[in-house]
């Protein structure tokens, strides 16, 4: 896509895409999604879900449907959709050209402004940020520390006490607020860090795990303003961790098909670090695309 950073000198530029081009990408872009979501859809006419799978639908609450609808992004203007159901749709406009619409990105900033800002600033100081790589996934583990009933109702592999001796061995250093509020009253203490909303946007890092599934919770949030293609990016980052959150858990992942990272050896730790890594890469990559996007390239230097 074309564009520039807005300034008061020069507007944005636009994109203008014909009809053919952009109804192809919004093509795409279904089925694509429809595929990433056929196990979710399968499953609800069952009345059967997965813990690992169906993770997405119930911890962020967006559906199939809302993440098959493909958006331009802003500054791209869709030739000849002035007469389909677009236009029907929130925060869209008439564009340049007759029978054409355009993202309003303009009336979207007047109404969500602080929601906007505070996305921006997630995303920017989270990016900015080193990536802490010693947490091994332990988060899972605080959430069943000296804790009778579980959250999922699979055998827990080490067994309590087992799992126990795991976590009161380990040095606690979440520094997510949605994964630190499940925390057993027991483990709460343990931790390094005591997160909190407020302080989300000074602690969030690219390590964590749950950061980086929350990029799909971020471009969900921005609608729009958000090209497809990297919505749909940021799920598949989003389902890629939450397997390894689960695979790294003291559950028995071959419950679920999976195989299990055992984080209490060296070699668990070393698997988990590594793939941990390259969630942390894809994350901020897709933070900076959005970025981008949304609001035009900056300079980074």
């Amino acid at each position: 896509m074309l564009a520039v950073s807005p300034s008061a000198d020069a507007p944005a530029r636009v994109r203008i895409l014909d009809a053919d081009e952009w109804r192809a990408r919004e093509t795409a872009h279904r089925e694509r999604a429809e595929a990433l979501t056929a196990g979710r859809r399968e499953r609800a006419t069952r009345g059967e879900t997965h813990p690992v799978d169906d993770f997405l639908y119930t911890y962020y609450p967006f559906s199939p449907a809302q993440l098959a609808r493909w958006h331009p992004g802003p500054r791209v203007v869709l030739a000849d959709a002035a007469a389909g159901e677009r236009a029907g749709w929130r925060w869209y406009a008439p564009g340049s050209e007759p029978g054409s619409l355009l993202v309003d990105a303009a009336a979207m900033a007047r109404e969500k402004a602080p929601m906007l800002a505070g996305i921006e600033r997630i995303l920017r100081l989270t990016a900015g940020r080193a990536g802490h790589f010693g947490c091994f996934g332990l988060h899972e583990w605080a959430m069943v520390y000296r804790q009778g009933e579980h959250r999922h109702a699979v055998p827990l592999r080490l067994g309590q006490d087992g799992t126990d001796a795991v976590v009161e061995a380990a040095d606690l250093r979440c520094t997510h607020f949605d994964a630190f509020r499940f925390f057993t009253p027991d483990a709460v203490p343990r931790n390094r860090f005591a997160p909190t909303r407020e302080l989300q946007p000074e602690l969030e890092q690219p390590g964590c795990l749950h950061a980086g599934m929350d990029v799909y919770k971020w471009a969900m949030k921005l609608g729009p303003l958000v090209p497809g293609e990297l919505l749909l990016d940021a799920f598949e980052l989003a389902r890629d961790i939450r397997t390894l959150d689960m695979e790294a858990s003291p559950y028995d992942a071959a419950a679920w098909g999976g195989a299990p990272v055992t984080i209490e050896t060296p070699e668990g730790k070393a698997e988990y670090v590594r793939r941990q890594r390259g969630f942390a890469e894809r994350g901020n990559a897709l933070r900076a695309a959005i970025l981008d996007a949304w609001l035009g390239p900056v300079d980074r230097g």
